[in-house]
């Protein structure tokens, strides 16, 4: 029987930058309002609100991704798309990876409630315009579909990190989107939805290769730095079997990178997942959920219908 010390060396990966690189962010918002100028040229304030709203929403990602150190945090726009904040962590804790979903919409729903209120007291059109553009972006995103904020709610409170659950959560997600989309004429929503097809896929090819290592009774569900030398040497072996064009290369190759080997070794991986959330813990995420997604549109119908607050003035000022 061999002993651990009979496996060679893993080989080192290079750290991603821990540099946020904001040139690229500013670039990206650049594109962003570039694109839609050049579609849109005439409805510059909608475009401004729509940026200012995208980046309070991604700013509060961003900042619960730097309290809780995660690495390479980096927040882009993408036209036609919106933004996004992308950042990891080697072992992730549940109750921090809900802040840090609830930190984008939440703020962004607050924020519209108070400039709804203010434009309606002093009657100010393009505040008005403003607070729906919040109001409307973050509860929709707060929907429980993948890959909205909603849907990684779900995943969180719901604990479920099976490949099955995540590929069949992820096709009724898509085929919502592309049907809505189709419904409301709302092509971009439709090509969204397509393009969560191609996840799908991807996600259906990770399930099969999981299983097989589930199988053998190969352990994936950890970090490549706490991996062995003799589980990477398992796991180098496995890629090599299932990955044909990777074996090819290799097999034409006069000298073989092992750091290319190691990063499809390390794509296999699932990062581990502290559940360290308690009931009560569950029930104040559910609940403020509920409260932004449901309560508050019903509250503002409600006191609209009473007579409580009115913009019928919003449609005798304004040019829309």
């Amino acid at each position: 029987m061999r002993s651990y010390s009979d496996f060679p060396e893993k080989p080192i990966l290079a750290k991603p930058s821990e540099n946020s690189n904001w040139g690229l962010t500013i670039f990206s918002i650049i594109l962003f309002i570039g694109f839609f100028l050049f579609f849109f040229d005439r409805e510059f304030e909608f475009i401004a609100h729509l940026v200012l709203v995208l980046i309070i929403h991604e700013f509060g990602h961003f900042i619960a991704m730097k309290r809780f150190r995660y690495k390479s945090v980096k927040m882009l726009f993408i036209p036609m798309m919106g933004a996004f904040v992308q950042g990891y962590k080697d072992k992730y804790s549940q109750r921090e990876s809900l802040l840090v979903v609830l930190a984008g919409p939440i703020p962004g729903v607050l924020f519209g409630t108070i400039c709804f209120f203010v434009a309606n007291y002093y009657k100010i059109p393009s505040l008005l315009n403003l607070s729906v553009l919040f109001l409307f972006l973050n509860i929709t995103n707060l929907l429980p579909l993948d890959p909205l904020d909603g849907g990684q709610l779900v995943k969180l409170i719901a604990k479920k990190r099976t490949d099955l659950f995540l590929l069949v959560f992820a096709f009724l997600s898509s085929l919502i989107l592309i049907i809505s989309g189709f419904l409301m004429e709302i092509w971009a929503l439709t090509i969204f939805g397509f393009l969560m097809g191609v996840r799908v896929r991807n996600l259906q090819r990770s399930m099969i290769q999981r299983k097989e290592l589930d199988e053998q009774n190969i352990n994936f569900v950890t970090t490549y730095n706490d991996l062995t030398n003799a589980e990477y040497a398992t796991l180098r072996n496995f890629v090599l079997e299932n990955n044909s064009l990777l074996r090819k290369f290799i097999t034409h190759s006069e000298t073989v990178d092992e750091t290319v080997i190691a990063s499809y070794v390390q794509g296999l991986l699932v990062a581990p997942v502290h559940y360290d959330l308690g009931l009560f813990g569950k029930i104040v995420v559910i609940s403020v959920w509920f409260l932004a997604t449901l309560v508050l549109p019903f509250l503002f119908l409600l006191l609209m219908r009473n007579d409580i607050i009115s913009i019928d003035w919003y449609f005798m000022t304004s040019n829309y």
